[in-house]
């Protein structure tokens, strides 16, 4: 019984955080930046305030007998690909609905927290309920980060956070490739707290001996292949990567602009020079696999990625995190409460490296990997439609970014993304 009241407990106390976190997000926003879509890949602000809402709703239906939603008009806009609940809103036109209002989404986000708040605090929940209750949880720190991610895209430094702390100093370090002994590997989480469908059962891989870069590839590193000419040569580029960078006319990573023979950025922290040793950010699958073919490297597969994070090989044992099964704090990664809103400088977290020493594996951008994305062996689905429907023309990457909110991040987490999207805060490391 102290178990089951501990776990309420931890669910009730990330909840409150989890929402009070949402508001903090969008507290310094104007009332007309709510509403508005810069492009089909991103939300209005007020959409993803309104989805993390009616999802709550979405757990409630499925543990409260006859629950009725609050409203057919809201459920109508904020149901993002659920067709369990009816016919999804286009995406790309979310930024075109003028109501629900943003005033009524604020009262429908306080509503509903009210009223999950009021389950948890009072209610008997059995523990599939209380996975559920995780899950959206989760859920809606899925929803920060691609806020942060839509943000960006829409206000750049015009974004004026609640908080914004100093940039770490790094140390001086030169990137090496690591070495990681092969042979079996039980991959997967292997804690007793939440976690995804998708990152479980644990299971046996068998690996060969492989090597892997300490840190991420940089801007730096990066940038000698944009001026040797690397988007300009076929030959490094999958047929559908080089189909697409050619119909999009790519030839840089996202954000990236030349100007005077200078490649300038513009992000959180304003317009500026490209600085050489951040992790380089904002790359697809394409131009991450493009890259390794011109180093004569290749990207690492999710489970070589996996066990140089989490394998401690002096012990024997599997951590869930590089540094060890300790929760995320600032002095192991940059993650979203470090609230740099950028990259950290390689060698800015020493404290974070992996029992290999493999550095900032946790946070910063997250890192593709070669894997297609489908579902572990004997693979069982938790939630209909949440993760099991993209188990096709997907890549898995891992590690989280400095827009991923410490309580869902793990060295088991697997994120997915098409091959050609590059919004999110991406980058990778090589291996060979």
């Amino acid at each position: 019984m102290a178990t089951v009241s501990r776990q309420k407990s931890i669910l009730l106390k990330q909840f409150n955080e989890t929402r009070a976190r949402t508001l903090s997000l969008v507290q310094t926003l104007e009332k007309d930046d709510f509403v508005v879509q810069t492009a089909p890949f991103m939300s209005p602000p007020k959409w993803h305030l309104g989805h993390v809402s009616w999802l709550l709703e979405v757990v409630m239906s499925k543990t409260i007998n006859n629950y009725e939603f609050y409203s057919q008009e809201f459920s109508e806009y904020l149901n993002s690909y659920y067709h369990q609940f009816g016919e999804p809103h286009d995406k790309d036109k979310r930024g075109l609905a003028t109501r629900p209002t943003i005033d009524q989404v604020f009262e429908y986000f306080h509503m509903m927290t009210n009223k999950v708040t009021n389950i948890l605090q009072n209610e008997m929940l059995d523990e599939k309920t209380q996975q559920l209750f995780f899950m959206a949880i989760n859920h809606e720190c899925q929803h920060q980060e691609l806020l942060v991610y839509d943000l960006q895209h829409l206000l750049a430094d015009r974004y004026r956070p609640l908080t914004k702390n100093p940039l770490p100093t790094p140390s001086l370090q030169e990137s090496t490739s690591i070495k990681i002994n092969g042979g079996l590997y039980i991959m997967g989480y292997p804690g007793d707290q939440f976690c995804y469908d998708i990152e479980l059962p644990e299971h046996k891989v068998y690996l060969d001996d492989y090597k892997i870069d300490s840190y991420p590839i940089t801007n730096k590193q990066y940038m000698k292949f944009v001026e040797d000419g690397g988007y300009d040569d076929f030959k490094y580029w999958l047929s559908d990567g080089w189909d697409k960078i050619q119909n999009e006319k790519w030839n840089a990573p996202m954000y990236w602009e030349k100007i005077d023979g200078q490649w300038m950025t513009c992000d959180f922290l304003g317009k500026r020079k490209i600085n050489p040793n951040d992790p380089v950010c904002h790359v697809s699958y394409y131009e991450a696999a493009a890259y390794c073919k011109w180093a004569n490297k290749r990207l690492p597969t999710e489970a070589e990625w996996e066990k140089a994070a989490c394998w401690n090989e002096k012990k024997q044992i599997k951590t869930i995190f590089p540094w060890g099964n300790e929760s995320p704090d600032p002095l192991h990664a940059n993650l979203l409460e470090s609230y740099i809103w950028n990259c950290s400088e390689i060698g800015a977290y020493p404290n974070g490296k992996s029992h290999y020493g493999c550095h900032q594996m946790i946070g910063d951008v997250w890192e593709w990997t070669s894997t297609e994305f489908s579902g572990y062996p004997k693979f069982k689905t938790g939630f209909s439609e949440y993760n099991d429907k993209w188990f096709a023309n997907q890549k898995v990457l891992r590690g989280g970014s400095f827009g991923t909110p410490s309580i869902s991040i793990r060295g088991s987490y697997r994120n997915f993304f098409r091959l050609d999207e590059r919004w999110l805060f991406s980058g990778f490391r090589c291996a060979e």
